[in-house]
């Protein structure tokens, strides 16, 4: 019964969100796309603003005295989450070809992407090491073996297992939390959620969330983190759909 106000607000949404005019909603997207990208890319340490961010996606204005690579990861990031909101629009399977597809626009211009580790990696800081390269190709597997038999999940703690499995797993060199938080965004879209935003504030919290998992297999933390981003996001919009509503 956890997700009985987040679902209600949910239906509210999809039912009024014709209301917003057209102009309300793509300045509410062009918005998240770039608090998205801009804190999505912060938390694994890039340099660039929140208004530099701006600058660059959506003024098309050079940023100067950063690494090509932090201007790669911003403008790649943008990127990917144009395709990954395009495909879950389309209705098109969170499959290995798609998690793959994403990763290699995020790598763009940076590393190979798309291609699963061959080496072991350690997470600074976290209490827990993802698994050798020949545990990782087992468990990536069974991971997308697992998703089409889920159904029966909350859509939210879904997204959530989704995010948490995924990055647990780790099967790239770099970029697993970009597409961690990508993909769990795909899953929300595609069951007719707001995607959410990870604030890089909230780094903390976010990361002792998914090492409870990592570690004790806890999901409870993660779970509840999503929902309160998803109540923030549905509530800012349910608050746009109030105010066109009383200027009628």
């Amino acid at each position: 019964m956890r997700y009985v106000e987040l679902n209600r607000k949910r239906e509210y949404y999809q039912a009024n969100k014709h209301l917003l005019p057209r102009e309300v909603t793509d300045n509410y997207e062009a918005a998240f796309r770039i608090e998205y990208t801009h804190n999505s890319t912060a938390i694994e340490g890039n340099t660039l603003s929140l208004i530099e961010t701006k600058l660059l996606l959506e003024d098309k204005l050079s940023v100067g005295g950063k690494e090509l690579r932090e201007i790669y990861e911003v403008t790649n990031h943008a990127k990917a989450y144009d395709h990954t909101r395009q495909c879950a629009a389309e209705g098109k399977p969170l499959d290995e070809n798609t998690v793959k597809d994403i990763h290699q626009i995020l790598m763009d211009n940076i590393q190979p992407g798309g291609i699963y580790r061959n080496v072991n990696v350690r997470i600074t800081g976290a209490g827990f090491r993802p698994p050798p390269p020949n545990e990782m190709y087992a468990q990536v597997k069974g991971f997308f073996a697992d998703l089409p038999y889920k159904t029966g999940v909350p859509p939210i703690e879904l997204a959530a297992w989704i995010h948490a499995e995924f990055v647990r797993i780790h099967p790239f060199t770099d970029g697993n939390g970009r597409v961690s938080r990508m993909i769990m965004n795909y899953q929300l879209m595609s069951d007719g959620w707001l995607p959410v935003s990870v604030a890089k504030e909230d780094r903390l919290k976010y990361f002792e969330a998914l090492e409870a998992y990592a570690v004790g297999g806890d999901m409870e933390p993660f779970a509840a983190f999503v929902a309160e981003l998803e109540n923030k996001e549905l509530d800012r919009m349910i608050e746009a759909i109030a105010q066109v509503s009383e200027n009628q």
